[in-house]
């Protein structure tokens, strides 16, 4: 915030008289501004409506509580000074006020003097768009983040890990500091202490904010690294940047990650494996709504997309079955357009998920390098990874795996996705609650016989699937061939 409020100084001197300042928290701002009216000597005045006009160390001038009032008192004023309106968006809707602001305009340059609006928002007449210099206000970063936890550990006498205290800060991100001050409060006073669970309190203030977007879904992940199985490949690379929006990245040189493209067959862990990313990481998990999206009018919304997620950032944001959205774009292509630009560019940690079952639909430019930081390619799960899955499974559905003859369950459903297993699973349970008798190894490899799972009807398009993935996607599941060499060598 500082960096962008040491512009005014700047501002006044080359004569800008109208400046918006734009931000939900006017206690942090006006701090800020008072910190830059001190350190350039230029007097700060302060309106709302409730008090009308209050000049430095509290002067009050009575019957200035509306706007043309207040507005008619600037020209007394001769020294450097900053008039801070935290009411006035509302009433520029009166000509009246654009009027007197027009003529303002011309005086208060010449004696250094500007009228600032802080507002949440930004509604400038279009009378004046050409006169208002803007002035986009951050939520607190991770430095200032940091500064409030340590003063409020300090205070407490309480004493947090390293990185335990770097995932309340990366969790803190995208909160105003009334917000993080009130999250901070409630770890407090729930267990006066700060735990690693208490990270979710934090992360729920987020998840509360939220609500108010059209096309965000918070989504709670409920799985985490260990409930994936198989894709070895994948999940290395996921705990190889399990810091990668922390302190202690940024100085080792590292940049921040921009996303990851998950490729591959229906059903074979692409949507889950977008939820590890988020409990892995400990970041808020976003998904896109690309039916809503583009229900309306979706370049806005896709600007209002991308303002809400970085304003959460760090985020993993998942947007499922990306092709679809690309069907959808009757804009000629500017809405992904759009898109891909700020993937390109992005500077704020959003960590983009997309997951595709199709690839005809997609233009090249999409999974060009810069764009993702790794394309995986998800496939059917081999032996190996099928029997973690119905290990992982039957664990889930409260049995003991050792019960089961689990290899020969997963010999006996080669082409089976995870999904299809597990669906096998359940329809095996419901076989037996039926016959009032618990699960049998016989119900599971009677379901797993009778089953055809969909990569046998859809075993063209797989093969077009796979030749379009070889030279072009990392896979997921880590090279069976290699798996079944060393397996062989420990056999001898």
């Amino acid at each position: 915030m500082d960096e962008v409020l040491a512009r005014i100084p700047h501002l006044l001197a080359a004569r800008y008289p109208l400046l918006w300042i734009v931000s939900p928290e006017e206690e942090r701002v006006e701090r800020g501004l008072e910190r830059v009216g001190q350190h350039a000597a230029v007097a700060i005045y302060r309106w709302r409506r409730t008090s009308g006009l209050i000049g430095p160390g509290g002067l009050l001038f009575p019957e200035t509580e509306t706007p043309l009032a207040a507005l008619a008192k600037l020209p007394l004023f001769a020294e450097s000074a900053l008039f801070v309106f935290e009411d006035l968006h509302d009433a520029l809707g009166d000509p009246a006020v654009v009027r007197r602001l027009r003529d303002l305009e011309r005086e208060l340059g010449a004696k250094k003097q500007a009228i600032v609006v802080l507002s949440h928002v930004l509604a400038i007449p279009p009378e004046l768009e050409k006169e208002f210099a803007v002035l986009d206000v951050p939520l607190p970063n991770r430095k200032e983040v940091g500064r409030l936890l340590a003063v409020l550990a300090q205070a407490g006498k309480i004493e947090i890990e390293r990185e335990l205290f770097e995932q309340f800060v990366t969790a803190s991100l995208g909160l105003t500091e009334k917000e993080i001050k009130r999250a901070y409060a409630r770890v407090l006073l729930d267990g006066e202490r700060f735990a690693a669970g208490d990270v979710n309190r934090v992360l729920e203030e987020k998840a509360r904010l939220l609500r108010k977007s059209r096309f965000l879904e918070f989504v709670s992940p409920e799985v985490g690294i260990s409930d994936l199985g198989g894709m070895g490949n994948l999940k290395e690379w996921l705990v190889h940047r399990q810091a990668a929006f922390s302190d202690r990245a940024r100085a080792f040189g590292l940049p921040e990650p921009k996303g990851l493209f998950l490729l591959g067959v229906q059903g074979c862990g692409k949507s889950l494996s977008a939820k590890a990313v988020a409990d892995l990481w400990r970041v808020p998990l976003l998904r896109l709504d690309v039916a809503a999206l583009f229900s309306g009018r979706a370049e806005e919304g896709l600007r209002d997309t991308i303002r809400v997620a970085e304003s959460l950032a760090p985020v993993v944001l998942w947007i499922d079955e990306i092709e679809k959205a690309f069907l959808q774009d009757q804009g000629g292509g500017r809405v992904f357009g759009a898109f891909l630009t700020w993937m390109q560019e992005k500077t704020k940690p959003v960590f983009v998920v997309s997951t595709a079952n199709e690839v005809r639909g997609l233009p090249p430019e999409l999974l060009r390098k810069g764009r993702f930081d790794e394309i995986f390619f998800v496939d059917l799960p081999n032996v190996h990874e099928r029997l973690e899955i119905f290990e992982i499974h039957v664990k889930r559905r409260g049995r003991n795996p050792e019960l089961f003859d689990l290899l020969a369950l997963a010999e006996e459903t080669e082409k089976f996705s995870g999904a299809e297993i597990e669906q096998l699973i359940v329809a095996a349970l419901f076989m037996a609650f039926s016959k009032h008798r618990e699960l049998l190894q016989e119900d599971l490899m009677r379901v797993a016989r009778e089953s055809i799972p969909l990569a046998v009807t859809m075993d063209e398009r797989l093969k077009e699937l796979r030749e379009w993935a070889r030279p072009r996607a990392r896979p997921a599941s880590i090279d069976t061939r290699r798996v079944s060499f060393f397996e062989d060598w420990e056999g001898r």
